[in-house]
């Protein structure tokens, strides 16, 4: 029984049942013929290809190369992703917060809520794996461990992308951060060559060796975690060293809500859903014209209208950068422009929840100074919240911390800086620097180095 589970022909049943369990259950935003030719390709790697590793001659020497190219595309894409992620590990955390709170509505699950409690430390260990199991797989470390949960973590992305693309639940996957902006479907077909990509791993598995001596092996997997812990960490406990976002210091918020060069909006169609009644797994989607030719409204014995989903069939071309900043005062008067044009420097104070605010009371007797100091000196101090006014006059009485109070959106908030508390110093609306709660500076810092006369 051993000999034969670890036999090429129970590699072929399982391989085989997978795949077929899998076209069977094809949901119907993915195309069959697509589904079908990867999953053939899947079966030529994972039954086809080992032969070619244990072949002799030049196709040995040929498929030997083949996989050095693979294992180094596949780990230097795994560290560049999980750095990436590391730079922000918040905003990677707010991802995962999205997903779980997606799969919460959709399955009625409650464990996921809890998911999204523990979504930061999930993030960071995540980054970590990443960057880990690249450099593993780089060193030649481990590879069969490395290539199981290589193939894992791929498994877990696949399918949140799939299910993010096929059902249009979570518009950008996080997989790169704010550096690159992937659609669901982009970020799918990405995931799929990675997928491809392992399972070649797998079947030249024979020809992934250390190169290096163990101890200089050792020790460089030592620094590699190291790095892949400690990087992330740093950066939540202060802000991404790296700032891909339309809020970076140095930025303009006017000129990135501005529109590019020859914009276009995006182009969008509404599609008529239809279940029908007799299989109600079988649905109908038809568009205004086609929907009005088959009167299938009249038909009420064999269909029933499900759904009207607006669909992108094209995305606007140059859109702004920032299209959601808008800035209110307590009475609900929009108050962007005001803000946005103030020709002084002035300081925004962001606190995307006030619940959630850091005040502990060396901060706050922080926060105090500098904005006596400040306003002392006729510069404006905003603070920025996404809270009500009870929240918001809680916190005053609790902390002491005294000035006007303006209300932008949460995830606006969070997309500004990744703190909260958090500090921006501003200019006519241009980003001059921001600082973390736990980099807190001094007005007299602040203005010596980052305010010219």
């Amino acid at each position: 029984m051993k000999n034969f589970l670890s036999s090429k022909l129970f590699k072929l049943i399982w391989s085989a049942g997978l795949a077929a369990l899998l076209y069977l259950t094809c949901p119907p935003c993915f195309s069959k013929q697509t589904l079908g030719i990867l999953l053939a390709t899947m079966l030529v790697i994972i039954n086809i290809f080992p032969w070619l590793a244990t072949a002799k001659g030049s196709m040995s020497t040929i498929f030997n190369w083949f996989t050095q190219i693979v294992r180094i595309f596949v780990g230097g894409l795994f560290i560049f992703s999980g750095f990436i992620k590391a730079n922000d590990p918040l905003g990677f955390s707010y991802k995962l917060e999205e997903y779980f709170e997606v799969f919460k509505l959709d399955t009625g699950w409650g464990f996921f809520e809890w998911f999204a409690h523990i979504s930061l430390p999930l993030a960071i260990i995540i980054c970590a794996s990443e960057i880990i199991l690249g450099v593993m797989l780089l060193l030649g470390m481990k590879k069969n461990l490395t290539l199981w949960l290589l193939l894992a973590q791929i498994a877990f992305f696949t399918f949140l992308t799939f299910y993010s693309a096929c059902y249009n639940k979570v518009t950008h996957c996080g997989c790169f951060g704010d550096f690159l902006k992937l659609r669901p479907w982009e970020s799918f077909w990405k995931d799929v060559i990675l997928m491809i990509a392992i399972a070649i791993l797998f079947a030249g598995k024979e020809n992934i060796k250390e190169f290096l001596p163990p101890m200089i092996v050792s020790l460089l997997f030592l620094l590699g975690t190291i790095f892949s812990i400690g990087f992330p960490v740093y950066a939540y406990r202060n802000l991404p060293p790296l700032d891909f976002r339309a809020y970076a210091p140095g930025d303009n918020i006017k000129k990135n809500m501005e529109k590019g060069a020859g914009y276009k909006d995006p182009v969008y169609e509404s599609v008529l859903v239809y279940m029908n009644l007799k299989d109600t797994t079988k649905l109908r989607e038809m568009k205004q014209d086609e929907y009005m030719k088959s009167k299938i409204w009249e038909d009420t014995l064999n269909w029933k209208w499900k759904a009207t989903e607006n669909k992108l069939i094209s995305e606007a071309v140059n859109p702004p950068r920032i299209t959601d900043f808008t800035v209110n005062d307590t009475s609900g008067n929009n108050i962007s422009d005001l803000v946005l044009n103030e020709k002084n420097y002035s300081f925004w104070l962001i606190m995307y929840d006030i619940k959630k605010t850091e005040t502990d009371p060396e901060l706050c007797a922080k926060i105090k100074d500098f904005i006596k100091l400040a306003t002392g000196e006729k510069y404006k101090v905003i603070a920025m919240s996404a809270s009500g006014k009870s929240d918001i006059n809680a916190f005053k009485k609790k902390t002491g911390i005294e000035c006007d109070f303006v209300t932008v959106d949460m995830i606006v908030l969070k997309t500004m800086i990744r703190s909260n508390p958090g500090l921006m110093l501003m200019k006519d609306g241009t980003v001059i620097a921001n600082w973390h709660h736990n980099n807190w500076p001094s007005f007299s810092e602040v203005k010596e180095s980052k305010m010219k006369p």
